[in-house]
């Protein structure tokens, strides 16, 4: 790391602490050569993948345009934050385990589906209806059939 005062090319590190809430490290530095301290801080770089649009177009995965697609689903529902925090944290994971660089927004929009199923029946029902595009009223009839069979959607 180079000094920001001087430029030498040499630091050392001269203490190192876990800073905000243990998802960053804390460095204070000396410069060898003019001797002036500074702080850094490292992190991890967490690369989510693009999303690929139904009509090809591509987009940086958007954490925010996930939470409010879900919160719309689960207005005026019992659902306590935490769980709702949760489930975008599993959906998350999944999109950065997957190792791709690139994801079809219909697999994110399956997961949602799947931890709304988990989280909401009514929820789950009206992301459904928009995301699924029923085409009538029977493509509707046969999800809630499949829901009343399958309330968590347990897979065989």
């Amino acid at each position: 790391m180079k000094c920001p005062y001087c430029g030498a090319p040499d630091t050392r590190v001269v203490d190192s602490r876990l800073a905000g809430e243990g998802e960053q490290v804390r460095r204070r530095r000396e410069c060898a050569a003019c001797g002036d301290r500074f702080t850094t801080f490292e992190g991890a770089e967490l690369n989510l993948p693009r999303v690929v649009k139904r009509d090809g177009g591509r987009e940086p995965f958007n954490e925010g345009k996930l939470r409010a697609g879900m919160m719309h689903a689960l207005e005026k529902r019992p659902v306590p934050t935490d769980r709702v925090e949760a489930a975008l944290t599993r959906i998350k994971h999944k999109a950065m385990s997957q190792g791709e660089r690139e994801l079809p927004a219909q697999r994110i929009g399956e997961w949602v589906m799947e931890e709304l199923q988990g989280l909401d029946q009514v929820a789950y029902i009206r992301f459904a209806s928009v995301y699924l595009s029923f085409a009538d009223v029977q493509a509707f009839r046969e999800v809630v059939e499949r829901l009343e069979k399958d309330p968590q959607g347990n897979k065989d």
